[in-house]
């Protein structure tokens, strides 16, 4: 074996081997405590079936740090111990696959050893997986295959997890067609591999081949497969295959369960839950805090947060994520006290949780307390995660807090802090649409190497929604032409741009296209939108026929664009017919009421609009008040119609008096 690294002592003499054994008697009595009561940090060893009994090598098992190994690699160096096979592999085994360790280090003890073992071989691979540095450790199995080094069916394993984190599958086929020429195609364990490849990697058919053409199945086998179909959102595939298991001779573990209720999860489907749940019951199978988070999972996603609770009340041991579960079940179905509730009772908080918090009120229509529960979450000292960002853009296109918005832009993107995924730039365009520049909108979506569906509506809703018609149909017939089939929601955006714009025969066109080139059923939000075009250019008789033919049951926006082009073109009666309708699908609208009213005003019906007043007194509806959102240096505050209750409104109101008297004294110079 090659010297182990440069060293200055001389190890023969007496004076060092001494000094080295005091330090290691040191470290031994330092790593006491880890020798019986080891944590999860310094689970670092692979299994061996060697029993270890030298002291140095015994001591090395509790390491927990690069120092504390070095210290006992220099012992053995002076010992000589490091000049033998398997307490160099030890020592390599901790720099490469230890949560402290460091892969570099071991690939320099590697360079040193003359002859290493398959194992040791297989060591290095695993470390720079583990690494995610999958290059190196492809390039260490084909140095095995160039040297001849003996390969064992573990090495394939390993590569074939490397062959997991490429872009493609075909480094994965080539490994794939040496298992196949060197005989290792009928042992299990690489089977199982084999199997577990091509189901991460998505290859569901090549994968499902190799299970049904395997004369031995196990455990392992079934669930990488059932754990593939449920991973790449193959529910149904995925319990019929637990079926096909139960049929089998082999019995489902704590994985395998993990999986399946993972594929209820995604399939929302609450009865084949519960179904799941009674067959674990009876099985007697070890509930492990694992496999309860995921149960709980399953019912939060189906909808069954009772359900949910009994088992979050149950567990002995709760983790963040039982928590975050919890929290997250709760905000997703607008239990908002309660999702905070638990959120605020967590004994300990990842950037998960504070997200999923911040999520439910982005999507409950409370943007102000989503902005404010993400500054916390920044103040506490969490790094924002992509999820975080794209939830708290939501809120902020919700208040149209531009400078908020271009603040996180800068923060986060500019400096490096996130890379802008193909998400996240679709949050941004979003949030600039909503904010109102669409030149910030527009740079984002030119710049962006990548586009989907959602990059197109999102900017095609943006102008339609400033007025921009021309630039909306435009993109829109970009993104016919590059390949992309529109969608409901792309449609929506197209026909309100038409609606914005007047463009009449252009909105007609695209209705009718819908169905005959697209296939897309217009829904009742194409309707109101093609009736706000009819509405708005005064085509009502057209509007009321769109209506009246409707193959469902008008909303309440498709009568609410009907009676607002009414009041716009001055058509009483049938104004009075949409706002009848109306306040029978939502009597406590306030702004119903007021249409009508304004109607009637403008056709000098007073004995109209004093009974239309007279109904609101009898029926308890209030009008609702006009408001106003400001920020001001990060903080948002509320103004309402004669409202007093802000702290400063006597303030407010004087300054706004002020501003009322100069704009009178500046209107009476001009003349």
């Amino acid at each position: 074996m090659k010297p182990l690294l440069p060293c200055t002592l001389n190890a023969t003499s007496p004076l060092v081997h001494s000094a080295f054994t005091i330090r290691l008697q040191i470290l031994l009595r330092s790593l006491r405590p880890f020798s019986s009561t080891t944590t999860s940090k310094t689970k670092w060893n692979s299994t061996t079936n060697v029993i270890i009994a030298h002291p140095a090598l015994l001591t090395m098992e509790s390491c927990t740090t690069m120092l504390q190994l070095k210290q006992i690699q220099a012992h053995m160096t002076v010992t000589g111990l490091i000049t033998h096979t398997f307490p160099v592999s030890r020592v390599i085994a901790f720099c490469a696959l230890a949560d402290t360790g460091d892969i570099d280090y071991a690939h320099i003890l590697f360079s040193h050893i003359e002859k290493p073992n398959t194992y040791i071989w297989n060591t290095m691979m695993r470390g720079y997986i583990k690494a995610k540095m999958p290059t190196m450790g492809f390039m260490f199995f084909r140095r095995m295959v160039t040297e001849r080094v003996e390969l064992d069916c573990r090495s394939f394993v390993f590569v074939l997890k490397a062959c997991e984190q490429f872009c493609t599958v075909l480094k994965g086929e080539s490994v794939h067609c040496g298992i196949w020429k060197m005989g290792f195609d009928s042992d299990l364990l690489v089977q199982n591999g084999l199997v577990h490849f091509y189901a991460e990697r998505g290859c569901l058919n090549c994968a499902r081949k190799l299970l049904e053409g395997s004369f031995v199945r196990d455990v392992v086998t079934w669930t990488s497969m059932i754990d593939g179909y449920a991973m790449h959102n193959c529910s149904d595939e995925a319990l019929e295959l637990f079926n096909l298991m139960l049929l089998s001779d082999v019995e489902p573990n704590e994985v395998t369960m993990i999986a399946v209720l993972s594929a209820c999860s995604l399939k929302g489907d609450l009865s084949k839950g519960k179904s799941i749940h009674d067959y674990m019951q009876k099985k007697n199978l070890n509930w492990s805090p694992n496999l309860q988070n995921a149960m709980l999972d399953m019912y939060v996603k189906c909808g069954s947060l009772v359900a949910a609770r009994e088992i979050f009340d149950k567990m002995k041991t709760r983790d963040v994520f039982s928590w975050t579960s919890m929290v997250n079940g709760y905000a997703k179905f607008g239990e908002l006290e309660l999702a905070r509730k638990f959120f605020d009772d967590m004994p300990e908080r990842n950037v998960i949780s504070w997200t999923a918090m911040i999520a439910g009120y982005s999507q409950n229509n409370q943007p102000k307390e989503a902005v404010k529960l993400f500054l916390d979450m920044v103040e506490a000292g969490l790094a924002a995660i992509e999820n975080t960002l794209v939830c708290v853009l939501s809120a902020i296109g919700q208040l149209g807090s531009l400078d908020f918005g271009q603040w996180i832009h800068h923060y986060y993107v500019n400096q490096k802090r996130i890379q802008l995924s193909l998400i996240l730039a679709n949050a941004f365009i979003d949030m600039y649409a909503k904010c109102g520049s669409l030149n910030a909108a527009a740079t984002i979506f030119n710049e962006m190497v990548e586009r989907d569906l959602v990059s197109w509506n999102s900017m095609i809703a943006g102008y339609a929604s400033h007025g921009h018609a021309t630039e909306a149909i435009m993109h829109f017939e970009e993104m016919i032409r590059v390949g992309f089939m529109p969608d409901e929601v792309t449609f929506v955006a197209v026909l309100s741009a038409c609606s914005h714009g007047g463009l009449v025969s252009e909105g007609r066109e695209y209705f009718q296209r819908m169905k005959t080139s697209f296939g897309i059923d217009p829904k009742v939000e194409h309707y109101a939108c093609v009736i706000d075009l009819f509405g708005r250019i005064g085509l009502l008789e057209d509007a009321y026929e769109l209506i009246s033919k409707m193959p469902m049951e008008a909303s309440v926006g498709a009568w609410g664009a009907l009676l607002n082009a009414c009041r716009m073109h001055g058509n009483v009666e049938l104004g009075k017919l949409s706002a009848f309708k109306l306040l029978e699908m939502d009597p406590e609208d306030s702004g119903i009421y007021s249409l009508l009213a304004n109607i009637w005003t403008l056709e000098g019906k007073w004995v109209d609009v004093r009974m239309i007043r007279s109904l609101m007194r009898e029926r308890g509806v209030k009008k609702t008040p006009g408001r106003s959102l400001v920020e001001i240096d990060g903080e948002f505050h509320d103004f309402l119609v004669a409202d007093g209750s802000h702290p400063q409104s006597e303030d407010i109101y004087r300054v706004l008096n002020e501003i009322f008297c100069v704009s009178k004294l500046e209107d009476s110079a001009k003349y």
